[in-house]
């Protein structure tokens, strides 16, 4: 029954030993039984504090992969940011030269255009110059050189 004791309250609270009444023939086996207990609640300590300190190791270690890998993903991700930046870069520099050009161009057909419109007036006052002068030649062979009179149908005919 001692024992039972003994059993249930270390299942109860293992850091904690109940003591059986001692007799006075057998202190010294008693004592040699506390002395078994005590060795076996420090062996049980230990063991559990090796395996709390081996658990702890694996904790840390895992995090320490987990931040390593967390640094390398962070690293790689600002690398594809850069790069990014710098393809953007590219790309929005050659958008400006081919802006640029395509202003260039635009101011060069928009030149060679007023210069067009410029000739074709030009053009349309020497026709209009030619048209006079032309009709003051008709006028004139009518009157001098043909000496003839319009018919009805406004065409000249030649007198003989």
């Amino acid at each position: 029954m001692a024992q039972r004791n003994s059993r249930a309250s270390t299942e109860e609270d293992e850091n904690v030993l109940s003591f059986p009444p001692a007799s006075a023939p057998d202190k010294g086996a008693t004592a040699l039984d506390m002395v078994y207990q005590a060795a076996a609640v420090f062996r049980s300590m230990e063991a559990h504090a090796r395996e709390t300190e081996a658990h702890a190791q694996s904790l840390c270690s895992s995090a320490l992969e987990r931040l390593q890998l967390a640094e390398m993903r962070a690293e790689a991700a600002e690398r594809a940011q850069r790069e990014l930046i710098i393809t953007a870069e590219h790309k929005l520099q050659y958008a400006c030269k081919a802006l640029e050009q395509a202003r260039s161009c635009i101011e060069a057909q928009k030149d060679k255009l007023t210069a067009v419109e410029l000739r074709a007036e030009v053009a349309e006052a020497e026709a209009r110059q030619a048209k006079e002068a032309l009709a003051l030649v008709e006028e004139a062979i009518r009157k001098r050189l043909l000496c003839a009179n319009p018919d009805v149908d406004g065409r000249l005919t030649a007198v003989a």
